[in-house]
């Protein structure tokens, strides 16, 4: 590993450290980017509809994967 994947690890494992609500944020936001990829390229749609499409499902999945992971976290401790 190198000094810089070092550095870029460290620097996540300390923002996201074990908190749910980061967690889920960082997952939705990915989670929309490939949505809207993932349109463009499966149906051809024009980015506007992709985008629109796109918000709706991972928004949903971010407060699923929120409520999955703090319930998680509770019955790890």
């Amino acid at each position: 590993m190198t000094e810089f994947q070092a550095t870029a690890l460290s620097v996540a494992k300390r923002v996201l450290g074990g908190s749910s609500i980061v967690l889920a944020i960082v997952y939705t936001i990915g989670h929309i980017f490939i949505a809207i990829l993932c349109v463009r390229i499966i149906t051809g749609a024009p980015l506007e509809l992709a985008a629109i499409d796109a918000l709706v499902e991972p928004i949903i999945n971010g407060f699923w994967f929120y409520l999955l992971h703090s319930t998680w976290k509770r019955f790890q401790n």
